[in-house]
């Protein structure tokens, strides 16, 4: 399963790019970054066997054992791409809420875009981590 984060806003050379390197690095899961511009540029074409995730003020708050069993009932019912889709700073409007599978929040306060992107890759490396019984995931 591909593990496709799509984030309006180019990271670049920064402390929270750094932290999303560091993180995807790490993934043992098929995985891709695509960064689109802050207004406008298309997503991607869903095909068929695609889940999509968006990171979203509204969304349900999980633990990272939820997050990680979300992501292996995915994978074990054959999802071939699950998109995180993180928007910019406007967030996403309530049609495109509509058309997701799954909302997510890190925590009731506002994140920047680009910290969220950083906070999602560190997730997406801890999920793995605990569906391989690694022991990682405990530690800060």
């Amino acid at each position: 399963m591909l593990l496709h984060i799509i984030a309006r806003g180019k990271i670049g050379r920064s402390p929270e790019g750094e932290l999303v390197d560091r993180y995807v690095k790490r993934l043992t899961l098929p995985h891709k970054i695509t960064e689109l511009p802050d207004r406008g540029g298309k997503l991607p074409p869903v095909s068929a066997g695609t889940v999509i995730v968006m990171l979203d003020e509204k969304g349900r708050q999980l633990s990272s054992m939820e997050f990680a069993r979300r992501i292996e009932g995915w994978r074990d019912a054959g999802t071939r791409e699950c998109r995180f889709l993180i928007g910019a700073a406007d967030g996403f409007g309530d049609a495109e809420r509509a058309g997701a599978d799954l909302l997510i929040a890190f925590g009731g306060m506002t994140w920047p875009h680009m910290m969220a992107r950083a906070m999602l890759a560190e997730q997406l490396w801890r999920a793995t981590s605990i569906l391989a019984n690694h022991p990682y995931h405990r530690e800060g």
